[in-house]
């Protein structure tokens, strides 16, 4: 098969596209002709300093496509059905084995690509407000990179449960497009210290919870938005800069909590997420909250769709179609 793979970490340059040998589904694992990769924010960070499963490497969380081959003892699934998969690797490629609790069936009326793009946001965003920062309707909600898959999809489901919701993101080009998608106060932080605007918007007081998926710098910057008894959960390090020193000594006197989040330690761990994430794929595919897909790329031009995220010129989820 073909797959984008490197043989170091480093800029997007080190991905070469290759044939590969094909993966081999165990006795549990769906073999899936991949039709549709979203490029995640940890793949992107993995290329550029994770550790190397194997090489050469393919990298890559989130994938979709068509079964074509089933392990023995796998059940509920069929060749030919569509799943969308994740994982800690692999979904750069034409193909994919995938265990089966990490599979989930595309539901009619969804396309390929969108179900690509729902797992890993829709899945971190729901965590991250609900089950971890414990988000309830009346509640002031900041999600940082409002723009990104975790922050569009933050944005829909906090608005849906009846929050106050306030977004960062690069222009006010990105913030307007998450007016409709449910952005109450939109916040540059090119333009505007985000903690003064915090404060501004909320009558000093602070807000409730926080999704950071941003970290170093941003995620200090979050402690002080907090309001009393406040939640900020970190999820990510997309600005690529981890603090040197976090200074937490706000948090006791404050009774607010700081929190990491993994979705994919949810996912092994306990069977929680998978139904959560199934409900927004059936919910995508209704039409109650919606993907966003800023633009496609064959997977033979990787390397420069890796490029264009790390540029923030997207709004939204980034594909390859192999």
């Amino acid at each position: 098969m073909k797959a984008a793979v490197y043989y170091g970490t480093g800029g997007p340059e080190v991905l070469r596209y290759e044939d590969v040998p094909d993966p081999v589904a165990g006795p549990r694992d769906l073999l899936v002709q991949v039709e549709a990769i979203s490029i995640e924010g940890g793949d992107t960070l993995a290329r550029a300093t994770g550790e190397l499963g194997s090489t050469p490497h393919v990298v890559g969380y989130q994938c979709a496509g068509t079964v074509v081959s089933t392990g023995g003892e796998v059940e509920g699934f069929s060749v030919g059905d569509r799943v969308v998969t994740v994982g800690l690797d692999g979904s750069h490629a034409e193909l994919r084995a995938v265990p089966t609790p990490f599979c989930w069936s595309v539901p009619p009326g969804l396309s390929i690509d969108e179900a690509a793009c729902v797992p890993v946001p829709f899945g971190t965003a729901d965590d991250c407000l609900f089950e971890f920062g414990g988000l309830r309707a009346g509640e002031s909600v900041l999600v940082h990179a409002g723009g990104s898959g975790v922050g569009i999809a933050a944005v829909q489901l906090a608005n849906r449960a009846g929050a106050r919701v306030l977004a960062t993101a690069s222009s006010d080009e990105k913030l307007s497009r998450l007016l409709p998608l449910g952005l109450d106060d939109g916040i540059n932080y090119a333009t505007t210290d985000f903690v003064d605007e915090v404060r501004r918007l909320t009558d000093g007081r602070g807000v409730d919870v926080i999704v950071d998926s941003v970290g170093g710098a941003t995620l200090q910057g979050s402690l002080r938005s907090l309001a009393y008894r406040g939640r900020c959960v970190t999820v990510g390090d997309a600005g690529r800069h981890a603090a040197e020193h976090l200074d937490v000594s706000m948090l006791r006197p404050n009774n607010q909590s700081l929190i990491g989040y993994f979705l994919g330690a949810e996912l092994f761990l306990t069977p929680r997420p998978h139904a959560m994430i199934a409900r927004h794929l059936a919910e995508i595919a209704q039409g109650t909250l919606e993907v966003v897909i800023d633009r496609r790329f064959p997977l033979s031009d990787a390397a420069r769709a890796h490029a264009y995220i790390e540029s923030r010129q997207a709004f939204g989820r980034v594909l390859l179609v192999p």
